[in-house]
């Protein structure tokens, strides 16, 4: 039986602005734009998982997020880098301090406004993602098939 992995990833609001890592490091995500987030620790939940993510590599704390929901769950199919089942959370943020002076050790924090985020270098099927996000407010599936960096399938399950 192959492997899988169970991640979390959140776009965090700011207005018209979405909260990305512009990911550094040697991985399959270097160089591309991606949401706040990571894999699941043995015990935790989604949201418990999302909430240690999101403060880890942001700094920014619970409280200072309203309305953090599930927006979907996403497969993402790659049998180059594996399989992963991701959680994708929103949020809106309302603290004072502006998370990008933040050091993170996963790249460069950024705020991008809504409007650019089909331009920025994204994995193909996160504009799939994006555009079921941006559609309505409703809770949906996803399944993305690769072939290594290449998407070959795009599935709505819901």
């Amino acid at each position: 039986m192959e492997k899988f992995v169970i991640t979390t990833e959140c776009y965090i609001r700011r207005g018209d602005e979405l909260l990305f890592i512009h990911k550094g490091g040697n991985d399959l995500n270097t160089g591309k734009f991606l949401g706040i987030g990571g894999h699941l620790e043995k015990g935790e939940s989604p949201t418990e998982g999302i909430i240690r993510e999101i403060e880890e590599e942001t700094g920014i704390k619970k409280e200072d997020l309203s309305n953090l929901k599930m927006r979907a769950v996403i497969t993402f199919i790659n049998p180059t880098y594996g399989d992963e089942y991701i959680h994708l959370f929103e949020a809106e943020y309302t603290g004072e301090t502006d998370p990008t002076l933040t050091d993170c050790d996963e790249g460069e924090l950024i705020w991008v406004p809504k409007s650019d985020v089909y331009s920025l270098p994204i994995w193909e099927g996160d504009k799939a993602m994006f555009d079921a996000m941006f559609k309505d407010d409703e809770f949906f599936t996803l399944k993305l098939v690769y072939d290594k960096d290449d998407l070959t399938g795009v599935f709505h399950n819901s």
